[in-house]
């Protein structure tokens, strides 16, 4: 949202970073971010176990993270400039206007706003989410609203669904603001729960301010297994490209060519190698996985990510038989084609990561 434009956003993320390794940082895009807080907030989960089509709005301080799920699957994402830190104010006065807002309202800093025109600009904003939501001819309004940071505009949705909220704006929603948070967050809660957002069926997320946080900690950050094998490697290790292999191509006499293929395509110097591994490998098994990837990487360093629990298994036969490189092997992670994954300093025998997916809405 109005965070990550700021023109300090880029260092401030580059310094708390570089702590120590101790945990991993990134920005989320839009497009992540939807996935996020439609997962932290239960929309998710809720429309599997219902198995109903849920639109998700995540209405925050400067955007809105639209995500689209049917049966339990995010369909499509979209972001609109609809948030309660877009209009400010300090001492009764205005004293922040989102350039966002331009052409929308004639307040400017410095003015005593009328209760009127407060509400005229949280009714605007309201209107662009039922765009978004279909339950309102789409104008010139919904394009204005659009942000340039999403993949893809958002079109309005064409067939109905249950109305998900989240965010700090959605505990405005059902209640009052119970303090003055300087902003206009709770009108716009309010102008959202007696528009058409809330005539039909609807829920409040599980979580509602901090549903991107819980859906970044619970839904993309993992554990690896606790038998890893790491050697001369320094971490943490950031947006690693991901080659995922089949069972079948794990097992192909093939395997080493086709690593050099996927390398080639992905051009990074760590590049992940995701395997499906043996639930019950044997010494055989083992030896010859780890001639045909040694292989296939040729003086590249090694990182290898294992669904099944062998990876120390597997990194000491690499090791013994590749000589002087840099070693990762981790298991008990699923990884896909696509994927980035990040990995932070040990946290007792284990190693936290956090698998990065790119989003692409169906064409």
């Amino acid at each position: 949202g109005e965070t990550s434009r700021k023109e300090n956003a880029a260092a401030v993320l580059e310094s708390v970073s570089g702590y120590a390794g101790e945990f991993v940082v990134t920005t989320a895009g839009p497009d992540l971010e939807s996935v996020l807080a439609a997962k932290g907030a239960g929309a998710v989960e809720y429309s599997k176990q219902t198995q109903l089509p849920v639109l998700h709005m995540d209405i925050v301080g400067g955007t809105s993270n639209l995500a689209l799920i049917e049966n339990g699957k995010i369909r499509r994402t979209g972001c609109l400039n609809v948030g309660g830190r877009l209009l400010k104010f300090e001492n009764g006065k205005v004293s922040y206007v989102s350039p966002v807002l331009q052409g929308l309202t004639d307040l400017r800093p410095g003015q005593y706003p009328a209760e009127d025109q407060v509400e005229a600009v949280a009714q605007l904003l309201t209107q662009g989410l039922e765009m978004a939501a279909g339950l309102r001819p789409k104008t010139e309004l919904l394009d204005k609203l659009q942000t340039g940071e999403a993949a893809t505009a958002w079109e309005p949705v064409e067939n109905g669904c249950i109305l998900s909220f989240s965010g700090g704006v959605a505990d405005c929603i059902e209640k009052q603001a119970a303090s003055d948070f300087g902003d206009i967050g709770p009108q716009l809660g309010q102008a959202i729960r007696e528009g058409l957002l809330c005539r039909g069926a609807y829920r409040l997320g599980n979580e509602t301010i901090r549903a991107t946080v819980i859906g970044a900690g619970c839904h993309s950050a993992q554990l690896s297994g606790s038998t890893v094998f790491v050697r001369d490697v320094n971490l943490p290790l950031k947006n690693l490209p991901v080659a995922h292999f089949t069972r079948q191509e794990q097992d192909s006499t093939q395997l080493s060519g086709l690593i050099r293929q996927r390398l080639q395509i992905l051009e990074g110097e760590k590049t992940v190698l995701a395997l499906p591994g043996y639930e019950k490998p044997d010494y055989r098994n083992l030896q010859s996985l780890a001639h045909r990837i040694l292989e296939g990487l040729q003086d590249r360093d090694v990182y290898i990510c294992l669904e099944a629990d062998m990876a120390k298994a597997l990194g000491q036969c690499l090791c013994l038989a590749g000589g002087k490189r840099g070693y990762l092997c981790i298991d008990r992670v699923r990884l896909q084609e696509g994927s980035f994954l990040d990995i932070g300093a040990p946290i007792g025998p284990a190693l936290p990561v956090v698998v990065k997916t790119l989003v692409l809405n169906n064409q």
